[in-house]
């Protein structure tokens, strides 16, 4: 074996002390994964020892060595001093001609007969992709490196690169012996992803840790913007139980914006092998992979990580000439598999705040601090601690600044950019490709970084009060009643997978459609009939990129519901159809068009009555088409549906028809069907409607409104409005009982339970099977259960109150 330079076909993982942790990792795949069918561009390691031959030559150790040892470790002010002149040594140093000789025979080895083959030289260290430390971006790579000598000054720019002031703060922050770190560099063909596409994979969800997906993102041309955050991507979630079943686990995309691409530069122009261009419009628009490619990507990713035994972060590529896609780096993910879940910090605004500007949430906080806007590190001295910076992006370079702030805000970047995984690692929230947020947030202006919303985050103007509630989640009782969750928003699933809820209780389509899709139904079954305008311009501008109108609905949906469907699998989560009121769906794009005035839309043309009415029944096969996508083609057979307001046994014998007519049967796959008991007749007629379904679920907003023929809307009379209401607790304990005759699951949705410990005995004694709470409900509402529980083990005199 070779001194200085080890081709990748003799590099295994235990090779890590001669070529560092980045080249160990790459010649274990290229050895052991490669039989699987996965893609890694050959190369060959310029080793550690190549580089303290290099230090022993030009007798740079000693001296090194004294250089840094005068760095002040407290303050380290004279650390860029320092870390200038260690740079001074290493590049007025010579290679070793024994180590050029070498380099260069193992890059003529590898380009065969291809003259000036271009390859990729990247910098890896012996500490480095190491589990409990990546220094990921702490040192340099050079991309497009043609010819032998741009090779060789390459290689010794990375070993400059070691001395780089992040490079030093980062080995002193976690405890390296600077001297003992040794460099190799790895040269790796250069796959032609400049005409393709490239970007980042974590076998963990990077924002929440979920571990049971894939996240791929990536942009057009070469993979630095991604990894740099300097462009919006695209983004894949792949679901890892499904996927292995040989379903198509692709759950959940959103589309990026990537405006600009990172592509060879020919002409030279820019005095680098590599410049920034925009992108086409027709690229920017359109996804960067098929759904092919990101499912051969996720399935690649799952075999790394089997291979490795843990959470893996991965950078791949696609050669656009060839199509063919590659793996070029992976190394273990640091921050989300060194934590546990025991503890769950809940964050709420007291207040509502103008919202200055939005982007991706990373981190589930909120902070207020002063912003400060830095353009460079030129102005690096504007920042104090606590400040939130403000920036258009932030690099490698910036890490010792960044942790002075509180909260970073950028104009660009993604949740693999370098803002978000410093963020996630110094633990502080974030909110980055903003679009805009340099412009819009003025320097020294106190802002509110609120990032409570799901996916989205807000900037918001001025100090926002706001309040934190930690709650140990290994004190959280165990109860016999069955706690659920009731959601709207599937941006939270994965960060709500971890708490102790046993699956979804209500999952809101509505809210869905409201939140994501935001077009009527029927404006997309009907698009070509509506009148030419600013509507239909505005329907075809949120469609564009789909084959159709109608998928883009079922498409939006579908991966809505399998992205709470994956968090809880294989626990249930009851979605319920479409409960718009006209009012509401009026207001969705195109609603004008198809929906009726009423004077009182809370009980006129909802729920059930409109699944097999003309004026809906196309609409409502496009639901139950996007169920059957969740269901069958993805595998996601924890979801069952639920049929909202329900007024009549013929209405819903009308509705299971029609559901059925759709291919949605009940039975079939072990399809589940419940039904809302929210209206009287559903619990005078309770032992009928249970013949007809699997389920009930009361809700008991409507059910107490309808008892009591009151308007919950209405101000007038809300102070009427009371779950407690002896009228409502005896329909509640009829309904309880009928199901419990039936031999079928009942349920209840609603805020009560959580408010009113009274209200969860009561449910408790009649026995309920489950209960589902909001987000921010749950823990009181467990807590609830069981006192109530307890109670009824150990009740007042002998006693248990009964209905």
């Amino acid at each position: 074996m070779n001194a200085y330079t080890i081709p990748f076909n003799r590099i295994e993982l235990s090779a890590l002390p001669q070529v560092g942790g980045k080249n160990a990792s790459l010649g274990e795949m290229f050895n052991k994964l490669s039989p699987l069918g996965i893609e890694v561009p050959d190369g060959f390691a310029v080793t550690v020892e190549s580089y303290r031959s290099f230090l022993l030559q030009n007798q740079l150790r000693e001296t090194l060595q004294q250089l840094l040892d005068t760095i002040d470790r407290e303050s380290l002010s004279n650390l860029p001093k320092v870390a200038a002149q260690c740079r001074t040594l290493i590049t007025n140093a010579h290679l070793p001609e024994e180590v050029k000789t070498e380099i260069i025979n193992a890059y003529r080895l590898l380009a065969a007969d291809k003259n000036n083959l271009p390859v990729a030289v990247r910098s890896s260290a012996t500490a480095e992709d190491l589990p409990t430390a990546s220094f990921a971006g702490q040192h340099d790579s050079f991309l497009n490196v043609r010819g032998e000598e741009n090779l060789l000054n390459a290689v010794q720019q990375c070993y400059v690169s070691l001395f780089n002031d992040r490079a030093i703060k980062y080995r002193i922050d976690n405890g390296f012996d600077h001297m003992q770190v040794g460099l190799s560099v790895g040269v790796q063909y250069m796959v032609r992803s400049d005409e393709g596409c490239a970007g980042v994979i974590f076998t963990i969800d990077p924002e929440s840790g979920f571990e049971n997906v894939i996240y791929i993102t990536g942009a057009w041309g070469l993979g630095e913007n991604v990894v740099q955050g300097a462009v919006n991507p695209d983004e894949f979630w792949v679901f890892k139980p499904t996927l292995a079943q040989g379903k198509n686990g692709l759950i959940s995309r959103k589309k990026g914006e990537k405006k600009h691409r990172m592509v060879y530069d020919e002409t030279g122009e820019s005095g680098r092998p590599v410049k920034t261009v925009e992108t086409p419009l027709n690229k920017s628009t359109a996804w960067i992979l098929s759904d092919p490619e990101v499912l051969q990507l996720a399935k690649w990713s799952c075999e790394i990580e089997k291979h490795y035994r843990v959470p893996m972060d991965i950078e791949w590529g696609k050669d656009g000439i060839s199509n063919k896609i590659y793996i070029l780096q992976a190394r273990p993910e640091t921050v989300h598999s060194q934590k546990t879940h025991g503890e769950v910090y809940t964050y709420k605004l007291k207040e509502k705040g103008r919202v200055i500007c939005t982007g991706k949430a990373v981190g589930k906080k909120i902070i207020s601090g002063r912003a400060c806007i830095i353009h460079s590190l030129s102005e690096a001295h504007k920042l104090q601690q606590g400040d939130i910076l403000v920036a258009d992006i932030t690099n490698p370079d910036w890490n010792s600044l960044l942790r002075k702030a509180v909260s970073i805000v950028t104009n660009k970047g993604g949740r693999t950019s370098h803002a978000s995984i410093v963020a996630r690692e110094l633990g502080i929230a974030a909110i980055v490709g903003t679009g805009n947020a340099t412009q819009v947030i003025s320097d020294g202006q106190i802002i509110t970084v609120a990032n409570t919303e799901g996916d989205e985050g807000h900037v918001l103007e001025g100090n926002i009060p706001f309040e934190m509630v930690t709650t140990d989640l290994s004190k959280v009782p165990e109860t016999e009643t069955t706690p659920l969750f009731i959601l709207a928003d599937p941006d939270r699933a994965f960060e709500l997978s971890h708490y102790p809820a046993k699956g979804v209780g209500l999952l809101r389509m509505e809210f869905i459609i409201n939140n994501s899709i935001l077009i009527h139904p029927m404006a997309l079954v009907q698009f070509d009939q509506l009148p030419e305008g600013p509507v239909k311009n505005t329907i075809a501008q949120m469609t564009a990129g789909y084959n159709s109108k109608t998928e883009y609905f079922v498409q939006q949906l579908a991966e809505a519901i399998a992205k709470v469907a994956a968090a809880f699998h294989p626990n249930q989560v009851i979605l319920r159809m479409s409960d718009f009121k006209t009012n509401e769906y009026a207001s969705l794009v195109g609603g004008q068009y198809y929906e009726p005035k009423e004077e009182n839309p809370m009980i006129g043309f909802r729920g059930a009555s409109r699944y097999y009415d003309r004026r809906y029944l196309p609409g409502f096969g496009l639901e139950c088409e996007a169920v059957l996508k969740v269901r069958n083609e993805m595998g996601l057979t924890n979801v069952k549906v639920m049929i909202p307001f329900c007024r009549t046994i013929d209405e819903a014998k009308m509705v299971l028809q029609t559901m059925e007519s759709f291919g949605l049967k009940r039975g079939e796959n072990g399809l589940e069907v419940y039904v809302m008991v929210e209206i009287p007749s559903n619990v005078i007629l309770a032992d009928q409607f249970a013949q007809l379904f699997d389920g009930f679920s009361i809700g008991s907003n409507d059910l107490t409104q309808l008892t009591l023929g009151l308007d919950r809307d209405s101000d007038i009379v809300s102070h009427l409005f009371d779950e407690n209401n002896e009228a409502v607790t005896i329909l509640i304990a009829q309904a309880i009982a009928a199901a419990k005759k039936a031999g079928i699951k009942i349920g209840l949705c609603g805020q009560a339970p959580s408010d009113f410990p009274e209200f969860s005995q009561f449910l408790v004694e009649q026995g309920i099977d489950s209960i589902s709470f909001t987000p921010d409900s749950l823990i009181k509402g467990i807590e609830n259960i069981s006192k109530a529980e307890l109670k009824r083990r150990k009740p007042d005199n002998g006693l248990v109150k009964q209905q």
